[in-house]
């Protein structure tokens, strides 16, 4: 496959501020690799690091992506979910934000029964079909597919296991991670310094916080998902996952 993966720039990485890490005293001792020094008690993370690790993250997706599988995003870090969860959507790719629900991955089959009763209670609303009802039990639906949507609208589209995951804040969304290892399913996540960059296959160092440095991050990620679309091949269908 020719390799289009889009420009990487050592400056414009370091206008976002993709290199500014934790304050030095919180810091995980595996990610000393990929911290260059320190200034006024803040780690900063090498960029040439993340340039090389950012590439090989890239590279991934367009593989999966191009072989009809989909990236799942999660973040439930409030300044990222506009940011995820745009570029989501922008990508026709699934999202989990706000929080991340137990199961998704493995109990996935009745987590999907769930979100297709969510989607037929949808459609009769929209539909105007539950006429026979009254209007406080029509309330109560209405209700329900709002409250529904605020968790799984970003996965109602999903009808098997993802081809990889793609973690925001690898601290605070762990859960999700601890089940996509449970799976074999791929993880890639931003690594800030106070990180376990152990628990990801590929890790992009990077400030998880600034929003800013969030966006160039996922711009890339956006500009690879929409360049390997075009060269989809079959889509893989089914709740298997074929990752080994």
């Amino acid at each position: 496959m020719v390799n289009t993966r889009p420009t990487i720039s050592l400056e414009d990485m370091a206008k976002a501020g993709v290199h500014f890490g934790h304050h030095t005293s919180k810091w995980h001792p595996k990610m000393k690799d990929y911290i260059y020094g320190s200034k006024n008690s803040i780690h900063i993370i090498d960029l040439n690091t993340t340039k090389a690790k950012l590439e090989v993250a890239l590279d991934f997706i367009s593989e999966t992506v191009a072989s009809g599988k989909d990236i799942l995003f999660v973040s439930t870090k409030k300044q990222a979910i506009p940011i995820v969860k745009s570029i989501a959507e922008e990508t026709g790719m699934p999202y989990m934000v706000r929080r991340w629900v137990g199961g998704i991955f493995t109990n996935f089959k009745a987590i999907n029964k769930r979100v297709k009763q969510l989607v037929v209670l949808e459609e009769k609303l929209e539909a105007n079909e539950l006429k026979s009802y009254t209007k406080k039990e029509r309330k109560v639906f209405g209700d329900k597919v709002e409250k529904g949507n605020k968790i799984f609208a970003g996965v109602k589209d999903l009808r098997g296991l993802p081809g990889a995951v793609f973690v925001q804040d690898i601290t605070k969304d762990s859960l999700a991670i601890k089940e996509a290892h449970d799976l074999n399913i791929p993880v890639i996540a931003l690594a800030d310094t106070n990180a376990n960059p152990g628990l990801v296959n590929y890790i992009i160092p990077a400030n998880d916080d600034a929003i800013s440095s969030i966006q160039y991050i996922y711009n890339l990620v956006s500009q690879t998902i929409t360049e390997a679309k075009t060269k989809r091949v079959a889509p893989v269908t089914g709740s298997k996952n074929t990752n080994k």
